[in-house]
């Protein structure tokens, strides 16, 4: 088959596609759903792997949390009904250099539960808490503006608050919060600081966010009970393992536990719940895909359709093309040709509109575009005009001369 064949092949495919454009324009359109859904939603995927990914390593990979037992995932030593409450006492073990010198800060957290209003204006938290100044070291927690609040502050139970960007949005606008009074469950609170954007951790906002004194939330908000977790840092993410070891065994005897089954907390680690996260993540990823990848099977379910009803419709062609001389090759090549040509528009079509639409945020995320995921998604797209079109073409180029002839 010499180049003019070749080119002539490939004009007859051309107009075989044109001449039909309408029924053409769905069959790429149903590739280019298929292909653009691979990638946006592998990107989605890929998005909010990175963003949980970010907000886990803000907290600081040298991160650890005390909390009780009964919930929630990471390091569970075991599941005990007869859980003891967290107390001040166990910070202060925590806290003692001579028993945990891996232990850099330990802090006391104390959840409370509420809405805060300035004016008109009302925020409602997704996190609120009383701790320690300790504590905005030990989470990784710095400020951007003001002031913290003092170890003094919690002395005297002083309502002073540092707040998130988001909370300070939500009250003041663009105005300062340094030095005003909010509401918070009804008690009145001066705004020292704002802390630094942490952004968005999954599905939750860090930057929604209320901080004041331990001491302060005791009294007014959430009562003297036990506290809701421990927030401690290790001097370095080096010696992460061995603070983790020495929380263990402080904790162990802070609470008499003399088996690990008996254990009445858990001591979860940043680094361990990233690793936790990332696998969970891929497997969502995986996933996406896997949904979006059904509508590129029913593209190809389309491409064999619109090449069985092209080759009835030009079955006396075929027979024509057959009885001055064309071999089975070029038939064969002619419709092969076509579906995938079919394929690959539809494939360069959905590539475009998916790296397109994967430039805004999708339900809250902020695609991540994979070079892999596009040229997975264009090449299988290919593949697609090849497989599905092959059944359609190996039938048109099996049609015998004389009946092709006589079809009508």
């Amino acid at each position: 088959m010499g180049s003019l064949g070749l080119i002539e092949i490939w004009r007859f495919a051309w107009r075989g596609i044109s001449a039909n454009r309408l029924r053409s324009s769905l069959t790429i359109l149903g590739v280019l759903i298929g292909v653009s859904s691979v990638i946006i939603l592998t990107a989605v995927g890929n998005g909010s792997a990175k963003s949980v990914k970010d907000g886990i390593e803000k907290l600081g990979t040298n991160s650890i949390t005390v909390m009780r037992n009964g919930g929630g995932g990471g390091f569970s030593r075991s599941a005990n009904s007869n859980t003891k409450p967290l107390t001040i006492n166990d910070v202060k073990a925590l806290n003692d250099k001579t028993r945990a010198p891996q232990i850099k800060a330990a802090a006391p957290i104390l959840n409370a539960q509420g809405s805060c209003t300035y004016g008109t204006f009302s925020s409602t938290p997704q996190s609120m808490k009383g701790t320690w100044p300790s504590y905005f070291e030990a989470a990784n927690s710095p400020i951007d503006k003001g002031s913290y609040w003092t170890n003094e502050d919690v002395t005297n139970k002083r309502a002073v608050a540092i707040i998130g960007t988001t909370t300070a949005t939500d009250l003041f606008a663009t105005d300062s919060p340094i030095g005003q009074v909010i509401r918070c469950n009804g008690q009145k609170v001066t705004v020292v600081g704002v802390m630094k954007s942490k952004g968005t951790v999954g599905f939750q906002d860090a930057d929604s966010v209320v901080l004041m004194p331990l001491t302060f939330v005791q009294r007014s908000m959430a009562g003297y009970g036990g506290l809701s977790q421990i927030q401690v840092e290790s001097v370095d993410a080096a010696s992460t393992t061995l603070a983790m070891d020495q929380v263990t065994t402080i904790m162990d005897a802070q609470h008499k536990i003399k088996s690990a089954t008996s254990a009445d907390y858990r001591v979860l680690n940043q680094a361990s719940i990233l690793q936790s996260s990332s696998t969970s993540s891929k497997t969502l990823t995986v996933l996406l895909a896997a949904i979006a990848a059904i509508s590129l099977l029913v593209g190809g379910i389309g491409i064999t359709n619109i090449m069985l009803v092209s080759v009835t419709e030009r079955t006396r062609e075929i027979g024509i093309l057959k009885a001055i001389g064309a071999p089975k090759s070029a038939i064969l090549s002619q419709f092969l040709i076509e579906a995938t040509l079919l394929s690959v528009l539809g494939g360069i079509s959905g590539v475009l509109l998916g790296i397109g639409i994967s430039h805004f945020s999708v339900l809250g995320v902020k695609p991540v575009v994979s070079l892999t995921s596009v040229l997975m998604a264009f090449l299988v797209s290919a593949m697609v005009g090849l497989i599905f079109g092959g059944w359609p073409a190996n039938r048109a180029a099996s049609l015998r001369p004389i009946e092709a002839l006589r079809y009508e």
